[in-house]
């Protein structure tokens, strides 16, 4: 009986044991993830010293953009411009910034096809979600442009592949109209190609 007794209690203390490492190393796993990740202050104070103080409508769209998808493990910041008649196209560069993994350059271009008209010429902000490396961000994007979330002349739109989320932020001038289907293909060096 004393054998058991003693078998038991080495087996209840290898439990204990295995659930304090994997304890340990779930919440390991979980800090590092939040020290890649960028909270919503950085991401503002980022956007306010690229777009400067005219960009009133940007911490409630950067707001809304967290509410839907939680923290980025990345943001792009660079220009982008665009026209469009029934037909658009699309070309921009900027950064790519990141806690674990640095600065890159990266370009974007892309066609649309819809009821759209008009040309823009933005500063563009755009949240990276679900990154798990910088080349996974090189390829399409596929969104609808025009179902933009807009607060005081800052718009938010969202572009997709099957895990990694982007979320352009605009700002700037000029004015296009419409709603418009399209993707934006992101690549490391740039390019006149948008397909």
């Amino acid at each position: 009986m004393q054998q058991i007794m003693k078998a038991a209690t080495m087996a209840s203390r290898a439990i204990l044991a295995t659930m304090f490492l994997m304890a340990g190393a779930i919440s390991a796993a979980h800090a590092q993830q939040a020290n890649s990740q960028y909270s919503m202050q950085e991401i503002v104070d980022a956007g306010h010293g690229f777009f400067g103080e005219t960009s009133g409508g940007l911490a409630k769209v950067v707001e809304r953009a967290f509410e839907r998808y939680g923290l980025p493990n990345g943001y792009i910041l660079g220009q982008e411009g665009s026209g469009a008649f029934i037909a658009g196209l699309t070309y921009g560069e900027g950064e790519l910034n990141t806690k674990n993994a640095g600065q890159h350059n990266v370009f974007w271009q892309g066609p649309s096809l819809g009821i759209d008209w008009g040309g823009q010429g933005s500063r563009t902000m755009m949240l990276v979600y679900n990154l798990p490396s910088v080349p996974s961000l090189y390829k399409r994007f596929g969104g609808v442009s025009g179902s933009a979330y807009v607060v005081a002349g800052v718009g938010m739109t969202v572009l997709t592949d099957e895990h990694i989320v982007v979320v352009p932020i605009r700002t700037g001038i000029g004015a296009r109209l419409g709603v418009n289907v399209g993707y934006l293909k992101m690549t490391q060096n740039p390019t006149w190609n948008p397909f």
